[in-house]
């Protein structure tokens, strides 16, 4: 008797049961930002930033755990507020930008650890490609203009430019091997 009762309740069950579409998010182009700064002559940093060119995150869940987020930014952008330096940054020497023009990152891992994410992926830089994590802080809202849902993230981090073949012949006393990576994007729910 319950055997006759179970089956028939679980193939409802199963048969009912629609997997729903994640959530996609793309980002507002006018609120994004990939900055970075290094180390210069061991006595000050230097700072600049690239134009992101694409960013999404595709989540099932509304806390972003295992999420997928997806950021290319333009190499050719770089700014560090010296038309100069900036032309000498995009030689190929430092980050080759006529052959790689674009900075790519994809997640493997979006991981809620208490207050942050924990952020796995492999970060494509100057040709190179290499698994990094990062930290990120997220935070839901809603635009005050058309009710719509949005999210702002602050990801951040550290990376060795040798590690991505950048200026390898530059001593570290001149320009620091670690570079900080700040990207601030707001997104907005598709």
């Amino acid at each position: 008797m319950k055997k006759a009762i179970l089956f028939p309740l679980l193939a409802i069950t199963l048969f009912s049961w629609k997997s729903f579409p994640a959530d996609t998010w793309t980002f507002d182009e006018y609120h994004a930002r990939l900055r970075f700064s290094v180390s210069h002559l061991s006595l000050a940093d230097v700072e600049g930033s690239f134009k992101i060119k694409e960013s999404t995150i595709t989540s099932n869940g509304k806390d972003f755990t295992d999420a997928t987020v997806t950021l290319i930014a333009d190499a050719a952008s770089i700014d560090t507020d010296n038309e100069m330096r900036d032309g000498h940054l995009k030689k190929p020497e430092y980050l080759d930008t006529d052959k790689y023009p674009t900075i790519s990152f994809k997640s493997t891992s979006f991981k809620k650890e208490g207050d942050h994410y924990s952020v796995t992926g492999p970060l494509t830089l100057h040709g190179v490609t290499r698994t990094v994590t990062l930290t990120a802080i997220g935070k839901l809202g809603e635009n005050p203009m058309n009710k719509a849902p949005m999210a702002g993230f602050k990801v951040t981090g550290t990376i060795n430019r040798k590690d991505f073949g950048v200026c390898t012949s530059t001593p570290s006393a001149m320009l620091g091997d670690e570079i900080h990576i700040v990207a601030n994007v707001e997104y907005n729910k598709k």
